[in-house]
């Protein structure tokens, strides 16, 4: 199984929204613990890895063209979260 630290997605940067129209790849514990936590009220910290809510081999082959599907959604903490096969992390509602 691929490292979390191995995978990188596209997600807003530090201090930016995808208003801004800049992201930037990130490490896909960081982009989903951010993204989740931008979405609701949740201290980035108490979001578990990434490993902990998907497999990360599916998301290295989704991320390198190889997967089934267009995106993977799974849930954390109750939210759902996507990634798309760019690599875009999108968080849905409760």
């Amino acid at each position: 199984m691929p490292a979390s630290e191995d995978l990188y997605v596209l997600a807003p940067g530090e201090g930016e929204d995808e208003s801004d129209g800049w992201v930037s790849p990130r490490p896909i514990d960081e982009a989903v613990g951010a993204a989740v936590a931008d979405a609701t009220d949740l201290d980035p910290e108490g979001i578990a890895d990434a490993e902990s809510y998907v497999d990360l081999d599916d998301l290295a082959a989704l991320l390198d063209g190889e997967g089934e599907g267009d995106s993977l959604t799974f849930t954390v903490e109750g939210h759902e979260v996507t990634i798309d096969g760019g690599g875009h992390v999108t968080v849905g509602a409760e």
